[in-house]
């Protein structure tokens, strides 16, 4: 059981600091991104940039649960046949839809919990971070008036 506490811990230590890295990256690249999607499409311009993030941040979970699959597989998990086993698994665990029709034996089990966890809270960041975006794209509309963009 503490070896699972350990792999967990380590597991999500990294996939923390690879979405950090990614949200970082993405801000960057909205910053520079953002002006020019302005000028070059002024009508839907908020609706692209919005698009941008989305993907950005879907792209770092992605990230963080091919991780995760790639953990499970290369230690041999028990219950886990093969790399799209391994996948399945770790998005369904990690998305916290935890289907049950995979599950790892009791030396693993332990780990799926700790990846739905994982994943509930790095939706949450990604979830703030969208939010965030979105709200300072609209900061300065005022509803109600007519739309200058």
């Amino acid at each position: 059981m503490i070896l699972q506490f350990i792999f967990g811990t380590i597991l999500i230590a990294i996939t923390v600091i690879v979405h950090a890295i990614a949200l970082e990256y993405l801000i960057k690249f909205l910053e520079i991104v953002a002006p020019k999607i302005r000028m070059r499409f002024s009508r839907h311009w908020k609706m692209i940039t919005i698009t941008f993030t989305v993907i950005g941040v879907f792209c770092a979970n992605i990230c963080e649960i091919w991780l995760w699959a790639s953990f499970y597989y290369f230690v041999g998990a028990q219950g886990i046949q093969d790399f799209e086993t391994a996948l399945y698994f770790s998005t369904s665990s990690f998305t916290t839809v935890g289907y049950g029709d995979v599950h790892l034996e009791k030396d693993w089990r332990l780990l799926g919990s700790f990846e739905s966890a994982n994943g509930m809270i790095l939706f949450g960041w990604s979830t703030a971070f969208i939010f965030d975006v979105i709200s300072k794209l609209y900061k300065n509309d005022h509803y109600g008036d007519k739309a200058k963009d």
